[in-house]
């Protein structure tokens, strides 16, 4: 197992779980941050080395949550419904805390997960659903996440994902730059082998990145670049 230690912030939601599986595969240590007491014996057994349990919006759970990690991987997401006030604040204040306790902390990467709709890329999501999610806040909150990151002086990498499925990983993904470029739907595993493989990829240093599957591709494809992204190699767990 290497020495490197990434916080995957969001672990007990379903892109966090995939992308705990993609660093554990990698022989990769784990510390797993999540706001639900109930998820941390099922964090323990799918493998995290250590969980940490609290609330973004509050900058002590932040600074517990980086203290000692070499990466963070941030993962937290809220859809339209799931508490109408909540949702924005983490996507917004919950982020700009670990943000800020990363840089603090002299984190050397910090990779957010996006979304296709968020900033320049807002051509990219069917319109009913951007309404939606624009009456709820989340796409200001995650385009006001998405700045503080590139102001923080910390290496990051933003990923914005199209429309998020549950399918095996494909493995075939388009990746784009420059905001309206692709759009779609991509699997969550996808996503969380490219977040995991962009700690790695000093190509993907300080960029954001709109990615969906080649299968799950919408409309005319614009603005495609080509990543040499390195994968780390998979080890035996034990």
């Amino acid at each position: 197992m290497t020495e490197m230690t990434v916080l995957v912030a969001g672990a007990s939601g379903r892109t966090g779980r995939d992308v705990l599986d993609a660093l554990l595969d990698a022989g990769i240590r784990v510390r797993a941050l999540t706001s639900s007491p109930e998820t941390v014996e099922t964090l323990e057994l799918q493998g995290a080395d250590e969980v940490v349990v609290g609330d973004l919006l509050a900058i002590s759970t932040a600074r517990e949550a980086v203290e000692g990690a070499d990466a963070v991987i941030c993962a937290v997401g809220s859809t339209p419904g799931a508490n109408l006030l909540r949702g924005p604040l983490v996507d917004r204040e919950g982020v700009v805390n670990l943000v800020d306790a990363a840089a603090d902390e002299g984190v050397d990467r910090f990779v957010l997960v996006s979304a296709i709709g968020v900033g320049d890329s807002k051509e990219g999501m069917p319109g009913p659903f951007r309404a939606l999610l624009d009456l709820f806040g989340i796409l200001d909150a995650k385009e006001a996440s998405e700045e503080h990151l590139r102001r923080s002086g910390l290496d990051y990498t933003i990923v914005r994902p199209g429309g998020l499925t549950n399918d095996p990983a494909a493995g075939d993904v388009l990746v784009g730059e420059g905001g309206d470029t692709v759009s779609g739907s991509i699997p969550r595993a996808d996503v969380a082998r490219l977040l995991v493989a962009a700690l790695f990829t000093p190509e993907s240093e300080n960029r954001t990145f709109e990615v969906v599957s080649r299968e799950g591709r919408r409309g005319s494809v614009t603005g495609v670049v080509d990543v040499d992204w390195r994968h780390p190699e998979p080890v035996v767990r034990r």
